[in-house]
Parts: C-alpha cells; sequence; structure tokens
C-alpha cells in the first residue's frame, strides 16, 4: 500500500510528464502542434462529393480577377483554355483523374515481397545456428517401434488409430 502511495505521488510530481505523450502536454512544453480546425469549410477531392465546400483557388491573383469577371458575361465568348482555367480554379481534379489508380500497390507487393524474403532468411538461419539436430524420436525407426508399442499395448481401440488395426491376421484393416 505504501509501494503505491508513493508511485502515485511520483507520477503526479512531474515524473509523468517527461514521459507523457499527449498533444496538451507537449503544447505546453512549446513543442508547436498541427491541429485541423474541422468547423472551417474545406476543398477535398471525391467521387460521391461532387460540389466541394469552397472552391480549388480561394486566393486569386490578378489574372484570375479578370477571367472570373469575364465569366460573369456569355460563356459563348470565352475560349475553350479560358474555361478550362476557371474550371481548375473551382477543382483540382476531373472525375476520370480521380478515378485513375496510383502505382501504391507495387510499394506495398514490394513491401511484402521484402518481409517474406527476410522472415525466410530468418527461418534458414535459425534452422543452421539455433536450432539443433532433429530427436531421435522422429526417426522412421523410432516411430515404427513406437507404433508397434502403442498397437501391442491396445492403445484406444474404439476410435484410435489402433482400431484400424486387425489383431488375429495382424496387418491394418
Amino acid at each position: 500500500m505504501l509501494t503505491s502511495r508513493a508511485l502515485i505521488r511520483g507520477l503526479q510530481s512531474g515524473l509523468w510528464r517527461g514521459v507523457s505523450s499527449t498533444s496538451a502536454l507537449q503544447a505546453g512544453h512549446g513543442k508547436a502542434v498541427d491541429m485541423m480546425d474541422c468547423t472551417v469549410p474545406q476543398y477535398n477531392n471525391r467521387l460521391d462529393t461532387p460540389l466541394p465546400d469552397v472552391p480549388f483557388v480561394t486566393i486569386l491573383d490578378a489574372g484570375q480577377e479578370k477571367l472570373k469577371e469575364k465569366e460573369k458575361g456569355p460563356w459563348s465568348s470565352l475560349s475553350k483554355e479560358e474555361k478550362l482555367a476557371l474550371y481548375r480554379m473551382n477543382f483540382e481534379l476531373t472525375y476520370p483523374e480521380m478515378r485513375k489508380g496510383s502505382h501504391e500497390w507495387k510499394t506495398v507487393v514490394a513491401g511484402m515481397l521484402f518481409f517474406l524474403g527476410f522472415s525466410g532468411l530468418l527461418v534458414w538461419w535459425q534452422r543452421i545456428y539455433v536450432f539443433g539436430d532433429v530427436p531421435h524420436t522422429l526417426s522412421p525407426e523410432w516411430v515404427e517401434k513406437q507404433t508397434q508399442r502403442m498397437i501391442d499395448m491396445r492403445v484406444n481401440p474404439v476410435d484410435g488409430f489402433t482400431s484400424k488395426w486387425d489383431y488375429e491376421k495382424k496387418q491394418w484393416k
């Protein structure tokens, strides 16, 4: 009981602060903690939400400002490049670009093969340097003698493997 009280007092006195990794303690020690404000509307590229909360480009330069003013007029006066620039101000990716697969699977397969190879080398090393020879009780002669002894003792004759032994003919059924 005394040791548990001493442990609790030690943790309360500041020992715990040195080993804790909570963000509040890290912020208290002067470390910068990045926190995302989820209350502010955010842009995201997702197939299931075709219209994000905010446009992709929020801070416009002078050329983009002129293009936005020109957008308010008839769209037939806009060129194809201007329409594409307007689209790219609102959306980062098109649907085909979002659907395009990545080559991440190659990295995953390479990592799996690396760890399988490493595991194989580890098992091979253990078989050579760690494990000893196979025990003599696993030799075929020993297993045959043990099986014959179990048959002679009539071990589990109802539903065991000796139930498949014919004791009169002295052979397997």
